[in-house]
């Protein structure tokens, strides 16, 4: 049976495919403890900046454990394909702050930091999932269900964080702007996932010599997914509620 914890442990086994796993997670880690670092640099209130500057020292972190399980295992990080790069995907919609924009050293104008909280709010949704997910893939893994924890519950504090600041904005009168924001960039967001996805089947095809048809049907499975979300489970992306921890980042 095709299921995502058969999936992932196919890769886990193959040292090829598992390189190539755990490079895309680093990667996408490392680069986001980069944007945030310049973000808090670029950003007028001392107090945002601070919590903004803890988000990207975690990003960093989570960048640095992946590259650890790498070395532990003996295994080099390789190249993250370009059409299959999250992060550059989302700036190439327009989603967030372009990275030319924060090489600048001009302080982020209010509209800018919204950019960057909504960009926030919806991809840290998207991480805690995935983390998640791959907890309850390796729940039993010795040598990844401790990192992985460790991941999860720093997710916990980036996704309250996000809603934290995106409520208080919406009581100072911004709640019509950052709504409409949110959907855009959650749809935005969506289609990216599932240009990401469908990369990344067929890549691991190719690692691991899948079949014609299993790669076919995994990736109607990555589209399904694409559907549902586009058409219903949206609206999880968008909603805005009290924090799980309130003052996460402070």
């Amino acid at each position: 049976m095709l299921s995502a914890k058969s999936i992932f442990h196919e890769i886990r086994h193959n040292p090829d495919a598992f390189r190539l796993l755990l490079s895309v997670a680093a990667k996408g880690e490392a680069q986001g403890g980069w944007e945030n670092e310049r973000i808090a640099t670029l950003t007028r209130d001392p107090e945002l900046a601070r919590k903004v500057l803890r988000h990207g020292a975690d990003e960093t972190k989570h960048g640095l454990i992946f590259s650890k399980i790498l070395q532990k295992a003996k295994l080099d990080k390789v190249d993250v394909p370009l059409e299959g790069d999250y992060c550059m995907l989302l700036e190439s919609r327009g989603i967030g702050l372009p990275h030319e924009r924060l090489k600048q050293d001009t302080p982020l104008e209010s509209d800018e930091f919204l950019k960057y909280l909504v960009h926030s709010k919806v991809t840290e949704e998207r991480a805690s999932e995935e983390v998640n997910m791959m907890l309850r893939v390796f729940a039993d893994d010795p040598a990844l269900a401790p990192s992985l924890r460790v991941i999860a519950d720093d997710e916990i504090n980036h996704v309250s964080y996000t809603h934290e600041e995106l409520i208080k904005l919406c009581a100072q009168g911004h709640e019509d702007k950052i709504m409409r924001m949110l959907k855009q960039y959650a749809m935005a967001e969506i289609r990216v996932y599932r240009e990401v996805g469908q990369v990344f089947v067929r890549n691991m095809a190719q690692v691991l010599g899948w079949s014609w048809p299993k790669k076919m049907l995994l990736e109607f499975g990555v589209f399904a997914t694409y559907l549902v979300e586009r058409t219903i489970t949206w609206r999880r992306l968008v909603t805005l509620r009290p924090p799980m921890r309130p003052n996460a980042l402070g």
